[in-house]
């Protein structure tokens, strides 16, 4: 079971990868900034394997977590899913919402690490 805990948070880093890495590929763009698939895919990866990491960590491998921290990073990355997913149709999104987002998901990698 520990192999499969692994193989959660190396998907769960790559949806980090994803996310991020979708919003900074349009920092450089002058104008039109949008929801792309690689941060709508990578929020969703995020929430998905979060969940799996704290139940398997729990239930089967007798981890204990912070749960405060679990539960703030839970709560900013529904945020964040939730932006994303509300404007994943839209053709352009406003700087400020663009800006949150990707604040947002750095401000969750500070939080796992620095907390």
């Amino acid at each position: 079971m520990e192999t499969v805990y692994d193989l959660v948070v190396v998907v769960h880093f790559l949806g980090l990868a994803s996310l991020i890495g979708g919003w900074l590929v349009q920092m450089r763009t002058r104008g039109e900034r949008f929801i792309n698939p690689a941060m709508l895919h990578g929020a969703l990866t995020q929430l998905l394997t979060g969940v799996i990491i704290v139940g398997l960590g729990e239930s089967v491998l007798d981890r204990e977590y912070d749960l405060a921290k679990i539960s703030v990073k839970l709560a900013v990355t529904a945020v964040v899913l939730l932006l994303v997913w509300v404007n994943r149709r839209k053709d352009v999104i406003p700087d400020g919402l663009y800006y949150l987002i990707g604040g947002l998901s750095i401000v969750n990698v500070a939080i796992a690490v620095l907390w």
